[in-house]
């Protein structure tokens, strides 16, 4: 799912409460996240729940895209996975640092009706995100 699918459909939703029941339901349709990747090593810290996450790259086409698996243990969070996934899945590392994050959660109202936990959890995602982008473009700089 593209941010453009996934925007025209949540835009369309009336209130807090469907928008919340679409996020549940797209959490839904994540891919299967490995249990063997369920490790202290990839908890992202900072989140209310259990939020696992793995960064890596797809090496294809002449260009590096970073590939992302993360999992959740509420739904809820498994539906802002799918939401990060929309936005940065087979981006490019500066594709992602470039990406404005905080206006696609401003556009979806997340920082008004997520509670503080969840905000704090969701940008801990995002940064671990970021972070991983960033030193993938360190070192293409460096090379």
């Amino acid at each position: 799912m593209t941010i453009q699918e996934l925007l025209s459909e949540y835009e369309e939703l009336v209130d807090w409460e469907e928008q919340c029941d679409y996020l549940i339901d797209i959490g839904r349709e994540l891919p299967v996240f490995p249990e063997e990747f369920k490790t202290d090593s990839n908890i992202v810290h900072g989140c209310q729940s259990r939020v696992w996450l793995v960064a890596g790259l797809d090496q294809s086409h002449d260009h590096e895209f970073v590939r992302l698996q993360a999992d959740s243990d509420a739904m809820i969070v498994r539906g802002l996975i799918a939401v990060l996934l929309a936005a940065y899945q087979n981006k490019t590392p500066q594709q992602v640092l470039d990406t404005d994050i905080e206006g696609l959660f401003e556009r979806m109202g997340l920082n008004r009706h997520l509670s503080s936990s969840r905000r704090n959890g969701l940008h801990g995602m995002v940064e671990r995100i970021r972070r991983y982008a960033s030193e993938i473009v360190g070192a293409e700089g460096s090379q």
